[in-house]
């Protein structure tokens, strides 16, 4: 197994900012919802309060010591304690990013497939790159509970041999982390077209049928 290099506290500053425009450019975010971090040895940097991620400032992202003891940056998100239990809970991760993105929050609403499945298997990049997604009951945002609901959810699954990537918060939008930027994205980015398609459709369409889950856990290794 290949692991990602270790970013520095610089390093990781300019994947926070980069990662922030990126998602604010292609419409993932608006105005000061949801928040990005990075594990940094013990220490974990993360957006600040009610920061706008399209206009991110490097040395204004918080660093926090493994004390939690803030040392550098603005007052870091009111989230960072489920962004730290996370990456406690789950030793690959070692970037974490929550947005209200627009289809996944709709699905909320309009009801998702199941609690433990927001979406069903409908594509075979979504079985192989996001996986299960459990949904997380309303909590009002920075609630510690949910830290502890996550948790559980990364054990239990772990437990059973498919390791989750990501969480869906009950009117407030995906949690999903990976060992790197890049990794965490695409799990973010596949798990919104797909609420995108699944929402355009209606919700109408099957599910993947079990011989073609078969045959992506494999060939692929996929974790469904």
């Amino acid at each position: 197994m290949t692991h990602s290099p270790r970013l520095t506290v610089d390093e990781a500053r300019a994947e926070i900012v980069r990662v922030g425009t990126s998602l604010f450019a292609r419409g993932y975010v608006h105005a000061s919802a949801g928040n990005i971090s990075a594990r940094v040895g013990d220490s974990h940097l993360i957006t600040p309060t009610d920061a706008a991620l399209g206009f991110l400032e490097p040395d204004r992202l918080a660093l926090v010591d493994a004390g939690d003891e803030q040392i550098a940056g603005d007052r870091a998100s009111k989230t960072l304690t489920l962004h730290r239990r996370v990456c406690a809970a789950d030793p690959t991760a070692r970037f974490v990013i929550h947005t209200h993105s627009t289809h996944l929050v709709a699905l909320t609403l309009a009801g998702v497939w199941s609690q433990d499945d927001v979406l069903p298997p409908l594509t075979p990049y979504y079985v192989m790159k996001v996986g299960h997604v459990p949904l997380i009951p309303y909590h009002r945002p920075g609630d510690p509970r949910v830290a502890d609901l996550v948790a559980g959810h990364i054990a239990d699954r772990a437990a059973k041999r498919t390791p989750i990537r990501a969480v869906l918060l009950d009117r407030l939008g995906p949690v999903v982390w990976g060992p790197d930027a890049a990794s965490a994205l695409a799990v973010l980015e596949e798990l919104e077209e797909t609420a995108r398609l699944w929402l355009l459709t209606d919700r109408r369409p099957e599910p993947l049928a079990r011989p073609a889950l078969d045959e992506l856990r494999s060939v692929f290794d996929a974790s469904w």
